[in-house]
């Protein structure tokens, strides 16, 4: 039976870290702040924006939510980021997904500061996270990363699985497993056959949105299973994209849903937030 990875618990030491940090720079008069902005009101979407605002004020960090009707136009919301990236009281700005289709365009997360981006969106961080240079890295795969390293599993040599190719998540975790000497093979929608690329696999990340994907047979014995999906039932309940309860049987180590990658991109996303703090203020 596989040994579950617990996000929870690994990000609370994390943060535990954060809070330090915090503690160190209001010692010298700094306040980290970050500033999230929702667009329309995806419930999904109000439900992280709480768990990041209410993260920051258990850390010291300064938190702040700026909520905008769905009909906000491209301009004015250009305006609004202009208007944080010019405040040097603001950090980190984060622009919560989804978008309304008025907004979804690629420049949206160019328009953020790349000092500011503790998303790790805009493509001078992608660039410099394709290179394997210090950079903000997006907080999904950053998380992801920390928990592969808790296994205390060499990655390198290891075949590394991905489902799914966003730029949120996909691209940059395929990336960042590269730079560390997997052999690495990412799936997705056209792949013709999936069960055939999971069997491989060492290491499998999927990052789909769709309940039962990965089922037992499709699965190595022994294998890391990291479950970054998430798909709300009709009762409410929360689950990933692989059957838990199967594969756990065959997996070395997995990730629950709710409480594995969740937990962690919060944790990475208030790392991410401190380090573009004292960039800015050069502290």
């Amino acid at each position: 039976r596989g040994k579950i990875l617990d996000g929870k618990k690994i990000s609370e030491r994390i943060l535990v870290k954060v809070k330090r940090e915090v503690n160190e720079l209001r010692k010298k008069g700094i306040a980290p702040k970050l500033v999230v902005i929702q667009v329309g009101n995806d419930s999904a979407s109000t439900i992280y924006v709480d768990k990041k605002h209410k993260t920051c004020l258990k850390l010291g960090i300064e938190s702040e939510v700026r909520r905008y009707p769905e009909s906000l136009s491209y301009k004015n919301f250009l305006m609004e980021i202009a208007e944080l990236n010019k405040d040097p009281k603001v950090h980190g700005v984060l622009v919560q997904a989804p978008l309304p289709s008025q907004l979804r365009h690629k420049q949206v997360y160019e328009t953020i500061d790349v000092k500011k981006d503790v998303d790790g969106f805009h493509p001078f961080n992608h660039g410099k996270n394709l290179l394997g240079k210090g950079c903000l890295q997006p907080a999904t795969p950053k998380g992801i990363m920390k928990l592969l390293k808790h296994t205390k599993i060499g990655l390198e040599g290891k075949k590394a699985v991905v489902i799914g190719r966003s730029n949120i998540v996909g691209k940059p975790i395929a990336l960042m497993l590269i730079n560390e000497g997997c052999t690495v093979t990412v799936c997705n929608s056209k792949t013709i056959d999936l069960a055939k690329e999971t069997m491989d696999a060492d290491i499998l990340i999927s990052a789909v949105g769709k309940q039962n994907l990965i089922r037992a047979g499709m699965v190595k014995q022994g294998a890391i299973v990291i479950d970054v999906g998430t798909n709300r039932l009709g009762n409410g309940k929360v689950v990933g994209d692989v059957d838990f309860e199967s594969i756990r049987e065959k997996a070395s180590w997995i990730t629950p849903v709710p409480g594995g990658v969740g937990p962690m991109t919060i944790a990475s996303l208030m790392q991410n937030t401190i380090k573009a703090c004292r960039e800015i203020e050069n502290a």
